[in-house]
This record gives C-alpha cells, structure tokens and sequence, in this order.
C-alpha cells in the first residue's frame, strides 16, 4: 500500500481510504461488530484513512474498529451544520461518539455552490477555531460541484477538499469530468489535501470497473481515494488493484456475485431524467418522486449517469 502527505495537513494516508457509508443504516446496515471486522481486514492489508460523516450514523462501526485494530487510523468526517453552535455539537459528538480527543479531518458537508459556502461561514468559523485548539486537526469541504473545488483552492482556511470524480462525470454537478480534474489539479497545485470519492460512481460504474480504477489511479493529483466497501472480497480486490496487482478472476467472480440492489435517496425531486433513460421500464414516477420495479432492473446504471442530484445509487 502505498502513503502520502495529504497535502499541507501533516497527516500521512493510504492511497486507498475506506468509505464507511456502506456499512451503516443508510446502505447495509451491518452491525457495529460486523462493520468494524470488515474495517479491520482492510487495516491489516495497509488502509490507515477512514472516511465517515455525522449523516452516516455509523461512528460506533468506526470506534470499536479503532479499539479492535489496535492502529492510530486517520479519521474524517463532516456535518450538514452551518451555525458556530451547530458545528460545535457535531464536533463535540464526533469526538465522543468515536472516543477520541482529536479527530483528524473535520468538513462542511456537500457543499453546492460558492453561496453555500458563505452560508456555512460560520460553521467554518468554528473549524478554524477548533483547528486552532488542536481539537481538529485540519478544517475541509466534500462537494459534488466544480465551483466549490475551485473556491475552495483559493481559501486558505480550508487544507483538504474531498470532491467526486469519476470517469464518466457522474455525479458532477456543473461541467464535465475534465472541468473537474482542472480544479482539481489547482487546489492540489495550491497545497490542498485532494481524496476523491464516488470514483465507481455511485455502484454505477461497477459493470467498468477496471476501467474507472485505471482512470483514477491515473490521477496525479489525488493524494487518496475513497471507496465504499462492504465484503472481505471487496477490500482485498481494492487492494490489490491498488497496489498495482491483478485480480484474480476468482476474486472477481465472487464480487460479481454479489446480491446489488438499485437504491433511490430521499431527495430524489422527481424530475424524470432516469425514466426517460431507463431502456426497461424499470423506473416510474408516483408522487413526485421516482420508484424502481426490481424485477426489470438490470442494474446498468445507465439511470444513474443522468440523475442531477446524484440520488441512484446501485449498493
């Protein structure tokens, strides 16, 4: 496995980080026992960097992982909050909820737009301040937009951005997957910490697998990458992949395998975009919101490449 400085921060990471929001209600709903046990088969193959959210609801998955290992793993997480006093509690829950004095990376959540930015100044305010205390150890954005990697670049108040990337652009709010790896680079050139995520694109990259690696393993300008996980076979196939090695085709028919179901978030707005696409009649509208008929599905992922709100998602 290989490690990197991420960026100016001083906090040395895997090049593969563990995407934790697979293990928790949101997706598989594992236990904390069993989410733990899969985090710990990925630190023993070298995984130090762990990437989790207060949304999520799974910190309990990641403070037994911690105990279990025995390792000092790097921890990031992020919160919706933008007022001073909201920021504060996440932090504050964060640091008791995975009984631990510091966390490593604390960020806004998935901000839009420069606008949002400003809206959550304040919650920023707080990071920079908590960063001072050594509470954190370094303040961050998560984003799905162009606009927020490149203003963020500039802000020498943020040290890591956390933006999607993927070979295909899914997910990419605001220009293709080329405008991205531009910002990307500007913010890697400025002295940011860059770990990208949804580089599988959501599950719907899944069918192109060795493909979306070769890309963003190509990427220069990522210093980690976020994958979720949720099987033994899964962490030992990223892994390798990123160690450079080959797959054996067991290994992948095993993940093949694999039961995967389509999954549409809450905040779906019903715009139609995916019916539209869906070249099985899979997907229709009911109440202003999309539904998916599983037993037309085929899990392409072709609905997935066209949502605006990145809300399909094949787990």
């Amino acid at each position: 496995m290989q490690y990197t400085n991420l960026g100016k921060t001083g906090i040395t990471v895997s090049r593969l980080c563990f995407g934790t929001l697979t293990l928790g209600p949101l997706q598989a709903n594992f236990s904390a026992e069993k989410g733990a046990d899969l985090i710990c088969k990925a630190v023993e193959l070298g995984v130090n960097f762990l990437d989790t959210a207060e949304f999520y609801r799974n910190y309990a998955h990641l403070r037994l992982a911690i105990k279990k290992s025995g390792r000092d793993l790097v921890v990031a997480t992020r919160s919706y909050a933008y007022t001073y006093q909201g920021m504060r509690e996440s932090v504050e829950k964060a640091r008791k909820a995975l009984d631990r004095d510091v966390i490593d990376i604390f960020m806004l959540h998935e901000q839009e737009s420069w606008l949002t930015l400003r809206g959550h100044r304040e919650a920023l305010n707080y990071l920079i301040d908590a960063r001072e205390k050594g509470i954190i150890r370094a303040t961050g954005v998560s984003t799905h937009t162009v606009e927020v990697v490149l203003a963020a670049a500039e802000m020498d108040e943020i040290d890591v951005i956390h933006p999607i990337v993927n070979y295909r652009g899914i997910g990419i709010k605001d220009g293709t997957v080329y405008d991205m790896i531009e910002a990307i680079k500007k913010a890697y050139e400025n002295g940011k910490g860059i770990y990208g995520m949804k580089c599988l694109g959501g599950g719907n990259l899944i069918g192109a697998k060795k493909e979306a690696l070769k890309f963003i393993l190509g990427l220069p300008y990522l210093h980690s990458v976020a994958i979720g996980m949720k099987s033994e076979y899964e962490i030992a196939a990223n892994v390798m992949a990123f160690e450079g090695k080959e797959i054996p085709e067991d290994l992948e028919k095993r993940i093949s395998a694999a039961r995967r179901r389509l999954l549409i978030e809450d905040w779906c707005e019903g715009c139609g975009r995916c019916v539209e696409k869906c070249g099985f009649d899979a997907l229709y509208l009911e109440k202003g919101r999309v539904l998916v008929n599983s037993e037309r599905c085929t899990l392409c992922g072709y609905c997935g490449g066209v949502c605006p709100e990145f809300c399909i998602k094949i787990v």
